[in-house]
């Protein structure tokens, strides 16, 4: 979306004339007023702008908040975690999410209990880092094929 101007008369505060040929006012009473009249003009060019690019962000806020999903948790719901700590050490098809750990409690501003559910051990995280699990349908046991992801040992140098 544009502020309703060309760049040039954003900078300038007038339009762009080409091939203009200017003469001199050497009447200076006329040459102030004239210049008080372009100072106010461009005064009101830059509110303008000013003005449009405000509603320029609040359209473009608008749209990014409508797009926006609303996370809602609740007590018992399983959910995954978000793993910060992997960002520099884990390969690129490793998941950074761990999980699933199970809502105990939620407080207000953000904070969540998580219960793992092996271990029993809770703890508290903010409510940005989790996101829902949502579980499948169990595997059929013929049907399931097992693929390794680790890296393959290097081979022995020896020859």
């Amino acid at each position: 979306m544009s502020l309703g101007m060309s760049p040039y008369r954003i900078v300038f505060g007038k339009t762009c004339h080409l091939l203009a040929v200017k003469q001199c006012n050497l009447a200076y009473d006329q040459a102030g007023e004239q210049r008080k009249f372009q100072l106010q003009e461009l005064d009101e060019l830059r509110l303008e702008a000013y003005e449009n690019s405000r509603i320029y962000k609040q359209k473009v806020k608008k749209f990014h908040d409508q797009k926006i999903l609303r996370k809602d948790f609740h007590v018992d719901q399983r959910v995954l975690v978000f793993n910060s700590r992997l960002k520099l050490i884990a390969g690129k098809l490793r998941s950074r999410w761990d999980g699933p750990f199970v809502i105990t409690n939620i407080f207000p501003h953000g904070a969540v209990q998580l219960k793992d559910e092996q271990s029993n051990h809770k703890f508290l995280v903010n409510r940005h880092q989790i996101k829902p699990f949502y579980q499948g349908p169990a595997p059929i046991a013929g049907d399931m094929e097992i693929i390794s992801l680790r890296e393959p040992a290097p081979p022995d140098s020896t020859n």
